[in-house]
């Protein structure tokens, strides 16, 4: 799309409207309705439009972006909820939470958790049509995260067109405080387990991830690149879900263990 024509669907009524719904649902704590029949109309470039009000709003705010988030690019989370391709989020700074840090459930409306690895890039990444090679050059470190999604669409009723609008169903993060360069890894066949109270509520590995956390990085790399807005230097990349999502609770304790990678852990509170 090009920015004139994106500038066009950024200005419709139903996009703004869109927009509307979402950053009141998350400002009130109270979900609405699904935003599908305002932006299907428009394909997913209209999703992506709302999910680009919202983060110029935030930014409005004072937040900053500090990465991207990619989704659904897990077979177990796609069945899950209905969805058939990855899509990407931004992170801003207010996001994240440190390892074994309480996480308030006030800040959160309809909660889940996925264990996933993140990248740290290191140099910005500024090839037309980035490949594994380039992503590889940029990487700084991988850590273990537990990404803590939500959705302001009542009862999680999403389609792509309302994850994509919501910053791709994305709520906060915890990452580990271990990093590890990633040469030697094998971030295919790690393996994953996420427990609740010790006991192993999730379970999977890189693979689940389009085959390799690094096939989604490079999506994402070659997605954002179109769009004009590339990896830059020290952003943070949550790579996908390495299994199915569970669901949150007040007094929930959940850690993640990612071979190679290490352990990382989120307290949830009722604050």
């Amino acid at each position: 799309m090009s920015a004139s024509s994106f500038d066009a669907v950024l200005d419709s009524a139903p996009v703004r409207e869109a927009a509307r719904l979402l950053g009141e649902a998350a400002r009130t704590g109270t979900a609405c309705d699904p935003v599908k029949p305002l932006l299907e109309d428009g394909g997913i470039g209209a999703a992506y439009a709302v999910q680009h009000l919202l983060t110029e709003a935030a930014i409005g705010a004072g937040r900053r972006v500090v990465g991207r988030k990619i989704g659904l690019t897990s077979v177990a989370v796609q069945r899950q909820l209905g969805v058939d391709q990855p899509d990407f989020g931004v992170l801003l700074d207010d996001m994240a939470f440190g390892s074994g840090q309480e996480v308030p459930l006030s800040r959160l409306i309809q909660p889940k958790v996925e264990a996933e690895i993140a990248f740290v890039v290191d140099r910005d990444l500024d090839a037309d049509r980035p490949t594994l090679g380039h992503v590889l050059g940029v990487i700084g470190y991988a850590l273990p995260a537990i990404e803590i999604v939500d959705s302001r669409v009542r009862d999680w009723r999403i389609s792509i067109f309302d994850t994509i609008a919501d910053n791709a169903s994305s709520g906060l993060y915890v990452l580990g405080s271990s990093p590890k360069k990633i040469d030697s890894l094998d971030l295919a066949l790690c393996g994953m387990s996420l427990e609740k109270a010790g006991e192993p509520v999730s379970v999977g590995c890189g693979a689940a991830c389009l085959g390799n956390p690094l096939n989604a990085v490079v999506w994402l790399a070659r997605t954002v690149a179109e769009t004009g807005r590339p990896l830059r230097a020290g952003d943070i990349v949550l790579s996908g879900a390495l299994g199915p999502m569970v669901s949150v609770s007040a007094g929930d304790v959940f850690e993640a263990r990612i071979s190679g990678l290490g352990n990382v852990s989120a307290m949830f509170s009722e604050g």
